[in-house]
């Protein structure tokens, strides 16, 4: 079976590779253009690319999925399956060109968390189970027939990038599973059921932390942030990163207003919230590397009654 492979980022590259491990032949892989990265914008190959390259594989970047040159170089190769894992919008001119269909992997349980983020916002939104679907491609983004799902525990601190982590793994076999069983011609897809629910992109101006929220949400939105794109607050007038918290369980009542230090001491660097507190565990300040809360005290001289804003 003739297998075109389309990804780009490291979440698509256990995918591929198991897919290379189980002897399927992957005819080409498509992936996003190289581009500048970093501060010093550096020109990058994707995930995808560096491991399509390990293995010797011929590879497509296409700028435009639209254009008739890249859909033609599609069509020469005589797909019989496309396999989809943290790629653009596909039109329909390209994923139709599969003798066999196209299929995605989308991180959650559709039709839970349609759109570009699914893993940050079901941790953002305190979800204690996700997982993957795999699902043939439609003209509507994350809508079609569901093949395969895998159910996951998310853990009350795991951050996204441990889910992450390990949602690209389950979300391998799932697709090898997805595979065989087209290969095999026993797919039978379903209807999506359920709540429909989204994900939409996270820009820099979401990332913002409500120190407003109770406790327990802003934890989950700050480990829902993590690593990347990274909540974010202000101290005196200076930029900081917030990657691990943890709720401490105590109330502050008027004594505080949220965001108020009520705690830094030694290794405690605890903030009030809207509603209970929580601790500062590990931080980032601008142009500084990621520390814990006890480096942070010992070079902010940070005092109780500052406020994060």
């Amino acid at each position: 079976m003739r297998i075109v492979f389309m990804g780009t980022p490291e979440f698509a590259v256990p995918s591929l590779e198991i897919l290379l491990k189980n002897n399927y032949p992957v005819v080409s892989v498509v992936t996003a253009p190289d581009s500048p990265k970093g501060r010093g914008l550096k020109i990058e190959e994707s995930p995808v690319k560096r491991s399509a390259l390990e293995h010797s594989l011929p590879i497509l970047q296409p700028r435009n999925l639209n254009d008739p040159s890249f859909v033609s170089a599609i069509r020469s190769l005589h797909p019989d399956l496309i396999v989809v894992v943290a790629f653009r919008i596909l039109p329909p001119e390209v994923y139709s060109l599969a003798s066999r269909g196209a299929f995605n992997l989308h991180a959650s349980l559709l039709p839970k968390y349609r759109g570009a983020a699914p893993i940050h916002w079901a941790i953002i939104r305190g979800e204690t189970e996700t997982g993957v679907t795999t699902f043939f491609l439609q003209p509507t983004v994350d809508t079609g027939s569901v093949i395969l799902q895998a159910r996951v525990k998310i853990g009350p601190d795991e951050t996204a990038g441990e889910l992450h982590d390990k949602l690209a793994e389950v979300g391998a076999e799932i697709v090898l599973q997805t595979v065989r069983l087209i290969e095999q011609n026993k797919a039978q897809a379903r209807a999506q059921e359920g709540e429909v629910s989204l994900a939409p992109k996270i820009q820099k101006a979401d990332c913002r932390v409500d120190w407003r929220k109770p406790a327990g949400a802003v934890h989950n939105f700050v480990r829902g942030l993590s690593p990347v794109p990274g909540a974010w607050t202000t101290l005196r007038g200076a930029f900081i990163r917030v990657f691990r918290t943890l709720p401490t369980g105590q109330g502050f009542g008027d004594r505080a207003e949220p965001g108020v230090i009520v705690r830094a001491d030694g290794s405690e660097l605890i903030v009030a919230t809207g509603e209970g507190s929580i601790s500062l565990l590990e931080v980032q300040q601008e142009s500084r590397r990621r520390m814990s809360a006890a480096e942070f005290l010992r070079g902010g001289r940070l005092r109780e009654g500052e406020k994060f804003e």
